[in-house]
């Protein structure tokens, strides 16, 4: 039955790709018996382990299943149900029923956040929501803490278009509060993420990717004018690269972060000749902390090991007040017609290249605490920025977990499966289908199936997400294969229900989205698929 299920269900969403559905948006899709009822539904006395690592993406849909307070939409309410999350997705979750397989190995303190706060000085956070945590809670270290003397400012994202049919997203509006900010907030440290080119480049066409280079740019021009009058230093940089590669060397759009450096740009307005600032040509992201202080004056943490970019030779004389701007999967590239950035016209870009001090930040694998392969993304790249060190990422601890065997003895696992086969109760996975995403992998449901299987529980259903971000397009049907392949030999394990990353993992408080997942996993409502 189960190489029919992957059958059935591939079929469906190969006929949804034909009436232009895609892997991200995908429709929740349920698995129904004979009689046209759902399987493997959600019930009490279940186990339930999110098998995703990161946070923002995941708070909505574990909500959902754990919040007492939750009255976004209906759900069921549960007397039974273990609900495990690989890691701590938010310290809320502290205070509720969920148990975390993975919990945070270590406190990250003395952030630059920390820093400016010990020194009393004002700082300012900006950012469209679809970015907004990244420069909170993992710019302060995987922490909700704010700061005293720490404003915010969020930005709305759009709701209701899809993102590459607006590829200004709300830049200006973005760039307007950035210019407030300067003008009128007395902030010694303004931090700003422009979200375009992450959320753009994760898309198909070229087209909306030059024109989000475009826009960036064009609002990177007010933005630097604004810190001239106001004194600003700025320092321009990004957390991992994706909008410099729109094709894959096959030819194929490429939708996923690289392992490509990324820039690091000085612009001293006190400087009448950039050329006059020297920085050192390399270094990673754990150097841009050390450098933002050293300008304004701040002595570096001891815990900080990351280095000041300035050269000896720049002197500074008096504290100065930094605007940190993040380009969001802004990489440096080839310089060729696979680099969307490159196609643009982008005169400021331009003029900064050419006229300004540039230094080349490594912004993946082991220099922002990854597997030492794997292309960077904005969970580490914002908490490298802000630690000024190398922080072990989950991905890297987990996968480390599964090659020492730790992660088939851990306590947090065994005891839901004991509690579940004691109720007789089915053990659910939900899990994102992909091998690069920040999210999560498909090894790790993988790896709790041969763990089931090791622990005989009679009856585990797969709760599957399509990427469409992370991976190349249309890859869900591949993906299936490949985990049904591997329930196969183990034999163990059956898909319940599927649906798109955006909608599950929707991370803008459009809980409308994620009612369709949680609707699906409980109530079996979604496009019923036959599972013989």
């Amino acid at each position: 039955m189960q190489t029919r299920n992957r059958s059935n269900l591939a079929n469906q969403i190969e006929k949804l790709y034909r009436q232009g559905l895609t892997d991200y948006c995908m429709k929740p899709l349920v698995m129904v018996d004979a009689n046209q009822d759902p399987v493997g539904l959600i019930q009490d006395d279940d186990a339930v382990i999110f098998c995703c690592k990161r946070g923002e993406r995941e708070v909505q849909l574990t909500r959902s299943f754990i919040d007492p307070s939750f009255n976004e939409y209906k759900t069921r309410k549960f007397n039974h149900l273990d609900f495990i999350t690989l890691t701590l997705y938010h310290e809320m979750f502290l205070k509720m029923p969920v148990e975390v397989a993975f919990p945070q190995s270590q406190v990250i303190t003395d952030t630059i956040g920390d820093v400016i706060r010990q020194n009393g000085l004002r700082q300012l956070r900006i950012a469209e929501s679809e970015k907004f945590a990244h420069v909170t809670f993992f710019l302060n270290g995987n922490n909700n803490r704010i700061f005293a003397g720490e404003d915010h400012i969020q930005i709305p994202s759009l709701k209701g278009v899809s993102f590459d049919h607006v590829p200004e997203l709300r830049s200006e509006e973005v760039a307007g509060e950035v210019v407030k900010g300067m003008q009128n907030g007395g902030y010694a440290f303004i931090i700003v993420n422009f979200a375009n080119g992450d959320i753009i480049g994760h898309f198909e066409d070229i087209e909306p990717k030059i024109k989000t280079a475009e826009a960036v740019d064009r609002q990177l021009g007010k933005v630097l004018s604004a810190a001239e009058s106001a004194g600003y230093v700025t320092l321009i940089t990004a957390d991992h690269g994706i909008l410099e590669s729109a094709l894959r060397p096959d030819g194929i759009p490429n939708l996923s972060h690289t392992t490509n450096p990324v820039p690091f740009i000085m612009v001293d307005p006190d400087k009448k000749n950039p050329a006059a600032v020297s920085l050192r040509p390399a270094g990673n992201l754990a150097d841009v902390a050390p450098t933002a202080l050293q300008i304004m004056g701040l002595p570096k943490p001891e815990l900080m090991t990351g280095h000041s970019l300035l050269l000896d030779a720049y002197a500074v004389k008096a504290a100065r007040k930094v605007l940190l701007i993040v380009l969001d999967g802004w990489g440096l590239g080839k310089l060729d017609r696979t680099n969307p950035i490159y196609l643009a016209n982008t005169p400021v870009w331009d003029r900064l290249i050419a006229k300004c001090p540039v230094a080349r930040l490594e912004a993946s694998g082991k220099s922002v605490g990854l597997i030492e392969w794997k292309a960077g993304n904005s969970e580490a790249g914002h908490q490298t920025i802000g630690a000024g060190r190398t922080v072990l990422q989950d991905d890297a601890r987990i996968k480390l977990a599964i090659k020492d065997g730790s992660f088939f003895k851990n306590i947090v696992f065994l005891s839901a499966f004991a509690r579940a086969k004691e109720r007789n109760g089915s053990l659910h996975l939900i899990a994102l289908l992909s091998e690069k995403s920040s999210h999560g992998s498909i090894g790790y449901p993988i790896a709790l199936l041969r763990l089931a299987k090791e622990q005989q529980l009679p009856k585990v259903w797969v709760h599957a997400i399509f990427d469409g971000r992370s991976t190349k397009v249309r890859s869900a049907v591949g993906f299936l294969e490949k985990l049904q392949n591997e329930m196969n030999t183990l034999g163990i394990g059956e898909i319940a229900t599927g649906i798109g990353r955006g909608l599950a993992l929707d991370r803008d408080g459009d809980y409308l989205k994620t009612k369709q997942a949680y609707d699906a996993m409980v109530f079996g409502m979604g496009i019923k698929v036959p599972s013989e």
